[in-house]
């Protein structure tokens, strides 16, 4: 229950002005400070950033829009970044990261797409509702639109929808007027999320065109069938390429099209595997603040490992994105997944989610 309604939140903002400072400077621990604050509104913080769900949209059969409305403490975020949401269960405390797709009139929108088996997406689509408040983390990513109007083509597997939705709608309502083509892959046509949205921009926009490709139905009128193969962009222009999607869909757009785009931005929402004969091969691993060592492989992520080991390293995407994960290389060589590149230079950061060892290693976890 909340003593202060939402609203008066951000013109209460310059009351926090003080506690900050004393925060700052040792005189306040911020964690008692919050504790007051969320007593009065679960929403209020000295720095950390809460948001109130606003509203809750299905916009395919395994997706839901959020409609977020976060409190003073958000600085902004651009579309096609990603944005870690923390949400507490049964005094667990769970992140995953989601893309931005909007950011209007003091809310931001996310889409949550169901996972089988997974902790967080079940929560979020059965157990949150309008009104509810959670936690949201500093915005993050790479991906850009291009800024000449060559033409942009958009590849899109699944959820990898969502980051190339938000820069779409943003360039085309800023007046870019290259060709641009979407191409989105799904299993069942019921996973088609945004499909009637899409379709409204193509008749708003003549220079955009959506395309759907269906893997596990036969496929319609205007529809491709199967996974992503270089003859599907017969006739299709290709200039400026974004793709997001799982590893291996990235990694066979990077294979088909790499050579031929002027640009190539690629994202990957899963984990990613590093594909190499190399045989498996046993290495120790030393978590030096947990003194403790164990037993791990050369092919696995450091964060599953760690996992595996019973530490609870914070993370966020498991993609490399976010930087959640990120802890200090002490001595030894990994191995990154996405690249393959060595890293062996002490105390040098490195990413656990796309970190591999490639002989023993000591972290600082």
């Amino acid at each position: 229950m909340s003593l202060l309604p939402f609203s008066w939140l951000r013109s209460l903002r310059p009351v926090l002005g003080p506690l900050r400072y004393l925060a700052r400077h040792g005189w306040l621990r911020e964690a008692d400070v919050d504790a007051v604050l969320r007593w009065l509104s679960p929403a209020w913080a000295l720095t950390r950033v809460y948001a109130r769900v606003e509203g809750r949209q299905w916009v395919a059969d395994d997706m839901l829009e959020l409609r977020l409305r976060p409190n003073a403490n958000w600085r902004g975020g651009l579309p096609g970044q990603h944005v870690q949401l923390f949400i507490e269960r049964d005094g667990v405390r769970l992140g995953r990261s989601y893309s931005l797709i909007e950011h209007a009139g003091g809310c931001l929108t996310i889409a949550v797409k169901r996972q089988p088996g997974g902790r967080v997406s079940p929560l979020l689509l059965g157990q949150l509702y309008v009104g509810d408040v959670l936690e949201l983390g500093e915005p993050a990513g790479a991906l850009r639109w291009p800024e000449d109007s060559r033409g942009v083509l958009l590849l899109a597997a699944g959820s990898g929808l969502t980051p190339l939705l938000g820069l779409l709608r943003e360039a085309l309502g800023a007046g870019y007027r290259g060709p641009v083509t979407l191409l989105h892959y799904v299993r069942e046509r019921g996973q088609r999320a945004f499909a009637e949205h899409l379709q409204a921009l193509a008749r708003q926009y003549p220079n955009f065109q959506p395309r759907w490709a269906i893997s596990a139905e036969a496929a319609g009128d205007g529809e491709l069938s199967g996974r992503f193969r270089e003859a599907h962009l017969d006739g299709v222009p290709v200039a400026h390429v974004l793709a997001c999607g799982p590893a291996g869909f990235v990694a066979r757009v990077r294979e088909a099209l790499g050579p031929r785009a002027a640009s190539l931005q690629l994202e990957s929402f899963t984990p990613p595997v590093w594909a190499s004969d190399e045989a498996r091969r046993e290495v120790r691993l030393e978590f030096a603040r947990s003194a403790s060592s164990h037993r791990g492989d050369s092919q696995r992520s450091l964060l599953e490992q760690a996992e595996a080991a019973g530490l609870r390293p914070a993370h966020g995407c498991r993609q490399g994105i976010c930087a959640s994960c990120t802890c200090t290389l002490i001595a030894g060589s990994v191995r990154d997944l996405r690249s393959g590149a060595l890293f062996s230079e002490p105390q040098q950061p490195i990413r656990l989610c796309v970190s591999a060892p490639h002989g023993d290693v000591t972290l600082d976890l």
